[in-house]
């Protein structure tokens, strides 16, 4: 098992983030997801995900609270990695069935995670993630400079 460097490192540059930060994107097979209903009541879910180089598509039942917070507002967070190497997106999601996906999204999912939402339960959706705000950072040394995308675009 290996285990996570705790020791405080010297920050990256912006450019070795971002590159880090779609690294993990591309590689990684699992996010947790944060959302929250009308009432503040907050759920917080592991997911599997795919991105397309432009947003995250996530698979979830519409009748869970993950789905329907979702399907009622929206907004989402979703944080990749772990605690000492983050890549946290604030985004808005977009629900859409089985049958309205995009040619090819389906099955780069299954493809991805080995497991394909459309040929399990029909209460399956989907939901694009278009990212509105990315941050990456490690340690303390890495607090300042941490937001590399605002309103959809990157800063560098």
């Amino acid at each position: 098992m290996t285990s996570v460097d705790s020791r405080p490192r010297g920050p990256r540059s912006p450019e070795q983030r971002k590159r880090e930060a779609l690294e993990r994107l591309a590689r990684d097979n699992d996010v947790w997801v944060a959302t929250a209903d009308a009432t503040g009541e907050p759920c917080l879910v592991p997911l599997a995900f795919w991105w397309d180089g432009e947003t995250v598509w996530l698979a979830t039942r519409v009748t869970n609270p993950t789905g329907r917070n979702l399907s009622a507002n929206g907004q989402v967070r979703l944080c990749f990695g772990h605690t000492r190497d983050v890549v946290l997106v604030h985004g808005t999601a977009r629900m859409l069935t089985r049958e309205e996906l995009p040619a090819g999204v389906g099955d780069a999912f299954a493809a991805k995670d080995g497991w394909d939402p459309r040929k399990d339960h029909s209460s399956y959706v989907f939901f694009q993630v278009m990212p509105e705000v990315l941050q990456a950072w490690g340690t303390v040394p890495e607090m300042k400079g941490r937001t590399l995308m605002r309103e959809g675009k990157w800063l560098l």
